[in-house]
């Protein structure tokens, strides 16, 4: 990119999720700097929806938008790549489509991708769930699965199609839990009734003595009798060693047969190449100031997932990877850039905490608020939850669909979205 007027200095930005979008939201039309955007898609999506998309409750559309659109008329350049290296000392950086940019400062907020321990049998077989990609490849597989079992005539090997093993008792997997329990109650044996007989399984596993183990002891309560109630099994203080020949093995020595296994367990940074191994902490995470400048460089920032920031007296062992501490240090970020560029004095980041909020299936939901000092559960709880996920959707056509989508699945208990898309090139395939 061209810097449009000399005088400004050039913000290159990675990663336009929940801290990149909200740092070059707050830079519109900035007197003071151009700004690009990169991004290997063209379109933000919102990361806490993920699991409704994989489970058939909301369409792609409904939790995505495109960049370009977004950015139109708001002098935001945006360009759709993947950052391949860092040279610092030339302020340069190598996208994946060969491009080369110079920049003046650079953003980091390319946010975290799945963490698999160094397990290559879990990583190589299992679900995942960082991106829209992975939401329909889930929806796909699933929806194919049950579609195998229902003409599965062995009943060993039906059962085994019918199990699925969530492994992670945090927010997403307590989540999926909840939605694959309805799915099953209400949908399963209306669209197929050679299953109406079958039994189906669903395990949750984790590590931690409890579900939902950040949040309140009360949520720990509420999330464990929802899920039981709905038939879930939990294993707690176990986690998952291997998965092999559709084979869960636990560290209780227990194996599980199952031919589903999503991985919820955990999520590291992304790393790059050119960034200093000691700017690296613990996760990958770029380790920063209390303004969120990564050590040992001036003019490289890190914003999000990927930022590990100790000055926060609330937080010294840095900030949760969650949406709102990436939403806030955004627009921190951006605040703190315009006052450089004013000649004033930038503020130390202070992150306050709305809350944690979890949902499990269409009518259970919780909310622990200030801190965890306010808990709410019952209506109120599924009331708050929806309010907050459906005002964080990025723009009014995806917060009038989302609404729509919820208010047909709650009614009915149903979504008529279990279709098979599958995106390569079939024109010439035998098989049609």
């Amino acid at each position: 990119m061209e810097n449009s007027n000399v005088n400004k200095k050039h913000i290159v930005v990675i990663g336009g999720g929940f801290a990149g979008l909200n740092f070059v939201t707050h830079m519109f039309r900035s007197k003071y700097y151009d700004v690009t955007l990169i991004d290997k898609n063209n379109y933000n999506y919102f990361t806490p929806l993920l699991y409704q998309v994989a489970t058939s409750f909301l369409e792609p559309a409904s939790i995505s938008y495109p960049f370009r659109k977004l950015l139109k008329n708001k002098d935001v350049s945006f360009r759709m790549a993947s950052l391949k290296k860092v040279d610092t000392r030339a302020n340069t950086i190598y996208l994946s489509d060969g491009g080369i940019l110079h920049y003046d400062i650079l953003v980091f907020a390319a946010g975290s991708k799945t963490n698999f321990f160094g397990n290559e049998s879990v990583r190589a077989r299992a679900f995942s769930l960082k991106g829209i990609d992975d939401a329909l490849y889930m929806r796909n597989e699933l929806i194919k699965t049950v579609e195998k079992a229902a003409i599965e005539t062995d009943a060993a090997a039906r059962q085994k199609l019918l199990t699925v093993v969530i492994a992670g008792g945090g927010p997403t997997g307590v989540e999926i839990a909840g939605m694959l329990a309805e799915m099953r109650r209400y949908i399963l044996g209306n669209d197929y009734p050679q299953l109406l007989e079958a039994t189906t399984e669903i395990h949750i596993v984790d590590g931690s003595p409890y579900l939902l183990a950040p949040m309140s002891e009360k949520s720990h309560r509420a999330a464990y009798k929802a899920l039981a109630d709905q038939g879930v099994h939990i294993k707690l203080n176990t986690r998952v060693n291997l998965y092999e020949n559709g084979q869960v093995h636990l560290s209780d020595g227990s194996i599980i047969e199952a031919e589903t296994l999503i991985w919820a367990a955990g999520v590291i940074a992304n790393s790059f190449e050119g960034i200093a191994e000691e700017s690296i902490g613990k996760g990958r995470r770029m380790l920063t100031n209390a303004f969120n400048q990564v050590n040992g460089y001036e003019n490289i920032y890190a914003i999000g997932d990927i930022s590990l920031q100790f000055y926060d007296p609330a937080y010294p062992d840095g900030h949760s990877q969650l949406a709102q501490p990436a939403i806030q240090q955004g627009k921190s970020l951006a605040k703190n850039l315009t006052r450089l560029a004013k000649g004033q004095q930038m503020k130390p980041f202070i992150y306050f905490d709305r809350g944690d909020m979890a949902i499990i299936g269409g009518r259970v939901a919780m909310a622990d608020l200030f801190k965890h000092k306010l808990h709410l559960g019952g209506f109120l709880g599924l009331m708050g939850w929806l309010f907050i996920h459906l005002i964080s959707l990025v723009n009014y056509n995806n917060k009038i669909k989302t609404l729509y989508n919820w208010a047909i699945a709650y009614l009915t208990h149903d979504q008529a979205l279990r279709m098979i898309f599958r995106s390569e090139n079939r024109e010439n395939r035998a098989d049609l």
